[in-house]
């Protein structure tokens, strides 16, 4: 019996980044033992959670702001068994 490794290969790109940047980069991947790659890709997500967040607060004020929407949205929130800590 043999035994087949098959590595996953993801197609790759350069990017530019100022020095002190890659260094920052370089700091985050050194600190907790990840490669720079899993750096940046985690960076990312982390910046696309953020941003999401921001969006997601932006609309809730937005919400807010208008009494009937807000009580509505209150009340279709007491109805749903599914709470989302907003109040």
């Amino acid at each position: 019996m043999s035994t087949v490794l098959y590595t996953f290969c993801m197609r790759s790109t350069t990017i530019r980044v100022d020095e002190v940047t890659h260094a920052e980069l370089l700091d985050l991947a050194s600190a907790t033992g990840d490669s720079l790659i899993d750096t940046v890709r985690a960076a990312a997500q982390a910046l696309r959670q953020q941003r999401f967040a921001q969006q997601v607060a932006h609309e809730m004020n937005s919400l807010r702001e208008n009494p009937t929407a807000w009580n509505d949205y209150l009340g279709e929130a007491e109805a749903t068994t599914v709470r989302d800590g907003v109040a």
